[in-house]
């Protein structure tokens, strides 16, 4: 028997590369989050959100339902290629029990050595993915391991207890069912049918829960935590509703128009039909991971474009440098400043005086909050009083060196000024026109004036550059989150998609190796195949976007711009990678279906 069980596994090794390939991605892309999930002193020390670690469990539950229902269609996918082998060997005298036993060890064996690979190639993924965001992105991680134990404890755990599940489910389902019916199995179309009134309940039913979702996500500040607990359960609830609903209905109602009739538009309607119960739940599936997908890159995408718009707010200086020498002056001429002003200045242990005569020779500027600068003064007389109220503001005061910060600042007349016996300082302070292009000649500049600055407390401390390592800093972790997840996700969305595509190959060659012998062209089978395939990606795709312009809405409370900026690039990106994808499904599919 095991001999026999061991040649079907040799007929059909293609067929078992797709099952192991994709539970390999699966439970791969699982450890990936799991790595992030599981690793609080990570999710602490690299998130300003305080209930980053519930958001986390609750995706965790996500990715888990998620799991479920796709390890337990990659089960029956592994009992329908083996249901008319043990059909066979019931026909021919096997014992129940032995074929019990049999599927039982297959299915344990295939899920526990795709989970062991998965997990080490996950945690290759990890390491490669995070090492690229780092060197791309410029980003500062604190607690980050690519290996993390208790994600992969938690790998295995859930994933060996599911295949055990899934190895009793076959048990009973090929101990009980008889052999004749087993050799037929897979000749038995599931056919749709109409269930109007069923049908409308259930896109009642699906269209409130996602309202009450995207209801439950634009009002976060007010449900905190319970918000996302409702968003999770009624979107993904509704989403799969409508899909059963609405996709079947669909289905069944193009056949009717004169459109159906055309070419072979019959031929994939009919194919979309023959196993319409499965693609709706992996379209459900699809759906989610990819409204999760392009939610996390566009989140991540705005972090990282919000931490330069934030640095550029605070300052109207790129960077001060005290007492500059000859060669850090001549360094910052070869930058070609757009601004830049040298004021002198006298402390005592609590003031800072100023030469004010120099800032009507060179006015101040300043920033709004949009990175927007704007003149801010010139000494006079009549405005000496709201100069020193208002004007010696944060932005000036964070261009001084460190003890002078607090100081309170005056402002005294040239002759009045040069009377002071304290010794003078210089605070030379300059702007470029993009002052992220500048980061290396920057960095070179502050370690030399930190080096001087060691005794003398003349380390240069403000500035958009200083203000950028600090946001950047504070902003990195969030950023690799959302470009991590968003990678992750995107893997087991193609994982997904492609599992389900290449699944029913060995049928589909058949259908179109028939089409093929009554004369369609070669040109009308593609047309055909990549209409079928279009149906699968467009979908999906469709309801994700409309889940993340929605889900965007919760971002507001942590993101000092709208979630929306710039919202054109990160769908751009992911389009084209989409399309990518689909244009390399095309081309495996074809080379395996097509002659």
């Amino acid at each position: 028997m095991f001999k026999l069980a061991l040649s079907g596994f040799k007929h059909r090794w293609r067929d078992y590369l797709v099952l192991f390939s994709g539970l390999v991605m699966s439970s791969a892309i699982f450890y990936m989050f799991e790595a992030l999930a599981t690793n609080q002193t990570f999710l602490k020390q690299n998130s300003m959100i305080s209930m980053i670690s519930f958001v986390f469990q609750f995706g965790s539950v996500l990715l888990t339902i998620i799991t479920l229902v796709y390890i337990g269609y990659a089960n029956s996918f592994l009992l329908s290629m083996r249901k008319r082998d043990y059909g066979l060997f019931m026909l021919v005298g096997a014992r129940k029990g032995k074929i019990g036993q049999l599927i039982w060890v297959e299915t344990l064996f295939v899920g526990i050595l795709a989970t062991i690979v998965g997990i080490a190639f996950g945690a290759i993924l990890t390491i490669g993915v995070s090492h690229l965001l780092v060197q791309a992105l410029g980003l500062t991680l604190k607690q980050f391991s690519a290996w993390y134990t208790p994600a992969a404890l938690v790998t295995l755990v859930l994933y060996v207890g599911l295949f055990l599940i899934a190895g009793l489910f076959n048990l009973v389902a090929l101990t009980k069912t008889p052999a004749l019916k087993l050799l037929h199995s897979n000749d038995q179309p599931n056919r749709p049918r109409l269930h109007p009134v069923r049908q409308s309940i259930e896109v009642i039913i699906g269209l409130a829960s996602i309202s009450i979702g995207y209801w439950s996500m634009a009002h976060l500040i007010d449900l905190k935590m319970a918000g996302i607990g409702i968003a999770l359960v009624t979107i993904v609830l509704g989403t799969y509703l409508l899909f059963n609903a609405v996709f079947v209905w669909l289905v069944v109602l193009l056949k009717r128009f004169k459109w159906a009739q055309r070419g072979l538009n019959s031929f994939t309607l009919s194919q979309l039909s023959f196993r319409i119960r499965n693609y709706t739940k992996i379209l459900s599936i699809v759906a989610m991971l990819f409204a999760l997908a392009l939610g996390a890159i566009t989140t991540g995408l705005g972090f990282h474009q919000q931490v330069p718009m934030m640095a550029a707010g605070g300052s109207a200086y790129d960077l001060s440098l005290v007492n500059p020498t000859a060669a850090q002056k001549r360094t910052v001429a070869s930058l070609n400043p757009t601004r830049q002003a040298t004021y002198h200045y006298k402390t005592t242990s609590k003031v800072v005086y100023y030469n004010a005569a120099e800032f009507d020779q060179q006015p101040f500027y300043t920033a709004n909050t949009s990175g927007t600068t704007h003149l801010s003064f010139k000494y006079a007389k009549n405005n000496a009083k709201q100069m020193k109220k208002s004007f010696y503001s944060y932005q000036l005061g964070d261009l001084q060196t460190r003890l002078n910060v607090r100081k309170a600042a005056v402002y005294l007349p040239a002759a009045a000024y040069q009377k002071l016996k304290q010794p003078e300082a210089q605070l030379l302070v300059f702007a470029t026109k993009n002052f992220q292009k500048h980061f290396a000649t920057f960095k070179q500049l502050t370690k030399a004036q930190n080096k001087r600055g060691a005794n003398l407390q003349i380390a240069a401390t403000g500035g958009r550059y200083y203000a950028y390592q600090e946001f950047n800093g504070m902003y990195s972790g969030l950023e690799f989150m959302g470009f991590f997840l968003g990678i992750a996700f995107l893997a087991m969305l193609a994982s997904c998609l492609m599992f389900k595509i290449l699944s029913g190959a060995a049928a589909d060659r058949q259908r179109y190796r028939m089409l093929d012998k009554m004369g369609t062209t070669q040109r009308q089978l593609k047309q055909a195949l990549r209409k079928e395939i279009a149906v699968l990606f467009v979908l999906p795709g469709i309801v994700g976007i409309i889940h993340v312009l929605f889900g965007l809405q919760m971002f507001k409370v942590i993101m000092i711009t709208s979630p929306y900026t710039g919202i054109w690039l990160p769908f751009t990106i992911f389009a084209i990678l989409y399309l990518g994808y689909y244009w390399l499904t095309i081309s495996i599919y074809q080379r395996i279906v097509l002659q």
